[in-house]
């Protein structure tokens, strides 16, 4: 994983990038209000292209979407390049350009490479300084782009490749691709120490990986009313529903704590792949639990359903770096219960802005749901110290800065 420029080879000739939507988008005026504590208005004007899968719209793709529209700020024009177009894609163009420019560079399969001399065009047609790339197929793309075009770039690790999902073989192509890929990088962003160090152990120089953690903008949907013990208690989980999520301890924990107290789970998010989907369903017949849970499926919304929770679940089993859906909640003083997982334990103190439990064992999380809706700890303290600690460490546009500066680091400015 060592970082470093990879010698440049001749184009072998480009093929059409075709534009989803063409908005002009400027940096404009930045105030200066805007800029953390410390920072200063960049001086330098920087173009960049994301190359990102496109496919979902789940954490990594709401921090891509949240740098396109804080990049600005900080004299970044941020445009996108999708090899997977689906819901990312369709997001931006709903918005109108204002999150960037969203292009498509198909890939047919995972080992499409044309997709690079896609991206080459897009590089010489828009005058682009660097490129960022976000998924082990994207990194394989940039590094091939950045052969063809002399360009940096950039790459995101958001979560453990080789263990992000429950498939092994994919999880060792992923890993071996992203590793092969990555001998061209110029610098890791990580969005946890977790995974820094992670990648200083697979052999990343230390000086070439920089952790960015996650940030989302502060938002605090208003709530109707907040829980009381010995009320009702409606819990959320919000995620792509895939195995590694841990979705199945949440149901048996419900099921464990349904005898004594009045408790909800809503599924806020939609299945990886519709076997999946079935296998849950079975589980809530076998629990018994189907008046228990109210399946809501894909929003774009999340703060939206936020504000109708009392606290968010989740029970990832691992392959976490750090969770969008934890810091969401956070930004939205909901208390979240979640697991001792990689980057979330950087997120969230037990007993503090919420609870930990261990992953897999849904005894462990039973007991950290009934401590906080049985007043073992305060709701309203929980809350008031998670939008504390999320505007302190974890803002979209802390968020921002922090990858601006990279990108100035990387190109010398």
């Amino acid at each position: 994983m060592q970082a470093g420029n990879l010698g440049r080879s001749s184009s072998t000739g480009p093929l059409p990038a075709t534009p989803i939507v063409l908005h002009p988008q400027s940096a404009g005026p930045v105030e200066q209000d805007s800029i953390p504590a410390g920072g200063g208005i960049p001086t330098a004007s920087v173009r960049v292209l994301h190359i990102v899968n496109g496919e979902h719209f789940a954490g990594a793709e709401r921090v891509q979407s949240h740098l396109g529209r804080c990049l600005p700020e900080f004299a970044v024009d941020a445009d996108f390049a999708c090899v997977k177009p689906g819901k990312f894609a369709k997001t931006l163009v709903e918005h109108g350009g204002a999150w960037g420019r969203c292009f498509r560079a198909d890939m047919k399969n995972r080992l499409d490479v044309r997709a690079a001399w896609r991206v080459r065009r897009l590089v010489r047609e828009n005058g682009y300084d660097l490129m960022h790339a976000h998924t082990p197929r994207t990194a394989m793309i940039a590094s091939l782009a950045s052969r063809l075009t002399g360009l940096p770039w950039v790459y995101h690790v958001h979560s453990p490749t080789a263990r992000d999902s429950s498939k092994r073989l994919t999880n060792h192509a992923n890993a071996a691709v992203e590793k092969l890929s990555l001998r061209g990088c110029n610098h890791l962003i990580t969005v946890s120490e977790s995974l820094r160090l992670d990648c200083i152990r697979r052999g990343c120089h230390e000086e070439d990986v920089t952790v960015v953690h996650n940030g989302v903008p502060a938002v605090c949907p208003p709530r109707s009313s907040t829980p009381v013990v010995g009320g009702r208690w409606v819990l959320g989980m919000v995620a792509l529903m895939r195995p590694r999520k841990g979705l199945e301890i949440a149901l048996e924990a419900i099921a464990k704590l349904r005898d004594q107290h009045d408790v909800r789970l809503r599924i806020i998010g939609p299945f990886e792949t519709d076997a999946y989907k079935e296998s849950i369903e079975d589980l809530i017949a076998e629990l018994q639990i189907s008046g228990l849970v109210e399946r809501v499926g894909f929003t774009r919304n999340v703060p939206g359903e936020l504000a109708k929770l009392d606290a968010m679940v989740l029970p990832s089993l691992y392959g976490e770096g750090l969770p969008m859906v934890v810091l969401e909640s956070m930004a939205a003083g909901l208390p979240v219960v979640a697991t001792r997982v990689e980057g979330t334990p950087e997120a969230l103190t037990d007993g503090a802005q919420g609870l930990l439990a261990e992953p897999g064992d849904a005894e462990s999380l039973a007991e950290k749901i009934e401590e906080l809706i049985s007043g073992v700890h305060d709701w309203q303290q929980m809350s008031d110290a998670a939008i504390e600690r999320h505007a302190k460490d974890f803002s979209d546009v802390a968020m921002a800065s922090r990858t601006a500066d990279v990108y100035r680091k990387v190109l010398g400015l």
